[in-house]
């Protein structure tokens, strides 16, 4: 099915084929195109959250399929785009803290932390739709051939700014970006930042790294959240991003509203339901999963990850790369029971540990290599 996520897609469908029979209008303000929704055939047309005058509507409710808006909510459920930091952190003024209770992450953190005390169905729904717009979203950006370049990297949302491990990921993304992946995150702070801000700094020269890494280092954690917003909008204020560029994605929920959206990810599918958040992410990285240091969550992502390949749930294994061969044979040996789970099925020979960012990305690099 088209679906028509513009006005002026709107127009231009019209224009052409003089009907809406059979397509999909999402989120739209069609006010001013109620005398082409009066007249034209919209046979098996679905309108999903748009806005529309009273006439019209009356039209389309007799003759097609019409999801109205919700009401009353801190959100759009119907989207037709991911999200950016912009959006997200609309309302906060940088330097004022105050300020941040006004940004649009935060009212909205705030409606799902009250709405999940109760059992409202109608926000529960709201919930369902937003995420599936997200994923319809997400498979826009994906479907330009960025699907295989895809490159996840998990780790821990504790990590600090100016631990060795944050700075590996960092050179790592970045590295990765410059060879062509796209790097994914779970978008919050820890190793997730550490990943979209790797690859925000991949246009830089690479001395700019190191230098936006001192900025960074000033709020080594997210709390308190200002401090730590108020270092990263200045790296971004002092290295911009080109506009209109794909630097990387950020895949994080609202269930863990305490823990902010870094800013660094260019595009930003926020979800409410992580359960769909995580195993999409996993999902979406068919370039490989790189593990770096981390908790419960991220050795659950393991699990999750290995199941996906073990019984190859999309078509293909992917590889699985270890950061940090001590901390996942000793700390926390995972890798050794993985290995073992592995034997004899294709990502077995997929799996690697290392300690080296430079023999990380050979990995990936050579694994593309092949598959292209």
């Amino acid at each position: 099915m088209i679906e028509l996520e513009t006005v002026a897609d709107f127009d231009s469908h019209v224009d052409q084929h003089d009907s809406l029979d059979s397509i999909a209008v999402q989120a739209l303000d069609l006010c001013d195109r109620s005398e082409v929704l009066l007249t034209i055939s919209v046979d098996g047309a679905v309108f999903m959250g748009c806005v529309v005058e009273p006439e019209a509507q009356r039209r389309l409710i007799r003759d097609a399929t019409v999801f109205p808006r919700f009401p009353n909510l801190p959100f759009r459920a119907f989207r037709a785009e991911l999200y950016d930091a912009d959006e997200l952190f609309g309302g906060y003024t940088p330097g004022d803290k105050d300020s941040f209770e006004a940004a649009f992450d935060t009212k909205v953190y705030r409606w799902f932390d009250r709405s999940r005390q109760g059992h409202n169905v109608v926000d529960l729904l709201a919930q369902r739709v937003h995420d599936h717009s997200i994923d319809d979203a997400l498979e826009h950006v994906l479907d330009d051939g960025t699907r295989d370049r895809v490159v996840a990297i998990m780790g821990g949302h504790g990590m600090r700014r100016d631990e060795e491990s944050y700075v590996a990921v960092a050179r790592l993304a970045r590295q990765l970006t410059r060879s062509g992946f796209v790097c994914a995150s779970g978008g919050g702070p820890g190793a997730m930042e550490a990943t979209n801000f790797g690859a925000w700094m991949a246009t830089h020269a690479d001395g700019a790294l190191d230098e936006a890494l001192a900025v960074l280092a000033a709020a080594p954690t997210f709390e308190p959240v200002p401090d730590w917003l108020d270092a990263a909008f200045d790296v971004r204020l002092r290295w911009p991003l080109p506009h209109g560029t794909l630097s990387s994605l950020g895949i994080p929920t609202w269930h863990y509203g305490h823990e902010p959206p870094n800013v660094f990810a260019s595009h930003i599918a926020k979800y409410f339901a992580n359960s769909i958040r995580e195993d999409g992410l996993l999902a979406i990285a068919l370039a490989g999963v790189v593990f770096a240091p981390g908790s419960a969550g991220t050795i659950q992502e393991v699990f999750q990850d290995a199941a996906q390949n073990h019984y190859k749930s999309f078509g293909i294994a992917s590889p699985m790369v270890f950061m940090g061969r001590d901390y996942w044979t000793h700390d926390k040996p995972v890798y050794p029971l993985l290995a073992q789970l592995a034997d004899g099925h294709d990502y077995g020979e997929l799996l690697a540990i290392e300690d080296d960012v430079d023999a990380i990305a050979a990995r990936l690099s050579e694994h593309a290599r092949l598959r292209g």
